[in-house]
């Protein structure tokens, strides 16, 4: 985090409210932070994927289902698993040979949510 009382590299007479500026820059996530943040919405960019994430916010779904819901096959449904699995958006459990999946936490469902609610308004 920056200083108290550091704010970026602005020449003086480009900056109205200092305060403000000093109060925005110390609430900036790290760069790591953003750049995760970044390649999740990238993630989710993927309309596929959002089917996926869809479903999986109503109910616990195996790659079989899922694959009938998107009209595809499980190994390309798999796939699509795998990259959501590697930024923690959904999680499975096994049942015998079959692989149940839902979302990873509540945190995904209310991003997911909120961005279906703010598409539609």
């Amino acid at each position: 985090m920056p200083a108290e009382d550091t704010v970026p590299d602005i020449s003086e007479d480009r900056i109205i409210d200092r305060e403000k500026v000093r109060r925005a820059t110390q609430a900036l996530p790290t760069q790591r932070v953003l750049n995760g943040l970044a390649e999740t919405f990238k993630v989710l960019s993927n309309p596929g994927r959002l089917k996926i994430i869809h479903a999986l916010s109503r109910d616990e779904l195996c790659v079989c289902d899922l694959a009938v819901l998107l009209g595809s096959t499980d190994s390309a449904v798999s796939h699509q698993l795998r990259i959501l699995r590697s930024m923690r958006l959904v999680k499975y459990r096994r049942e015998g040979k079959l692989a149940y999946y839902s979302l990873d936490d509540q945190h995904v469902r209310r991003l997911f949510e909120a961005g279906l609610e703010h598409t539609i308004e």
